[in-house]
């Protein structure tokens, strides 16, 4: 299958993104050849956003397996007006290893106190699935726009996987508090990022 093999007038970037939503639409139709290019085309970095968030390659590998087997059933779901298809993937990815953490009753990438790190610096990885899109400039800027708590609420819940819960007992704040932060912030990015692109 050789999607790429037709001229297209877009951008590199666009251009990947249709070939990646056509073949999910085959993936849809029950091609076991477009998953299989479909992988090809997206493991290495979806197993990178896994693999953050689980911190153990096995497991990682295995989530991986399980995200694409998610991707086969689900790819009917997909449409490609509603987002990217990259960042479809990534969801996918990221609540798959989420799920396996919380049930293996671990917190997420713990940190603590002697464990300083620059958090926007992490959720602005190049590397990061969901932000290939995005410029590493474009995203930090965006994110320095947000209040610092509400800031750090979104920063966590992206690279720790932490619930409204556990962000609201790490912030001493109502859940409801934490709720309107992360949909807010989240909404003031989505539109600080559009306005980049």
């Amino acid at each position: 299958m050789r999607v790429e093999d037709r001229p297209h007038g877009d951008p590199p970037a666009d251009r990947e993104a249709v070939i990646l939503a056509e073949l999910i639409a085959w993936v849809a139709a029950g091609r076991q050849d477009a998953l299989r290019d479909l992988y090809a085309r997206t493991a290495p970095k979806l197993f990178g956003l896994i693999l953050r968030i689980v911190r153990d390659r096995g497991a990682a590998e295995d989530v991986l397996q399980d995200a694409y087997l998610r991707v086969w059933q689900s790819a009917a779901g997909y449409e490609p007006e509603a987002g990217r298809p990259m960042a479809w993937l990534a969801a996918i990815a990221r609540h798959r290893a989420i799920d396996m953490v919380r049930r293996k009753g671990e917190v997420p990438m713990p940190m603590g106190d002697d464990e300083e790190e620059d958090w926007l610096a992490r959720v602005a990885d190049p590397r990061d699935a969901e932000a290939e899109f995005l410029s590493r400039d474009a995203l930090l800027t965006c994110l320095e726009r947000l209040e610092p708590m509400q800031r750090d609420c979104v920063v966590r819940a992206y690279c720790e996987g932490l619930s409204r819960e556990e962000l609201a007992l790490r912030y001493d704040r109502p859940v409801n508090t934490v709720k309107t932060w992360l949909h807010r912030g989240l909404a003031l990015l989505r539109g600080c990022l559009d306005d980049a692109a």
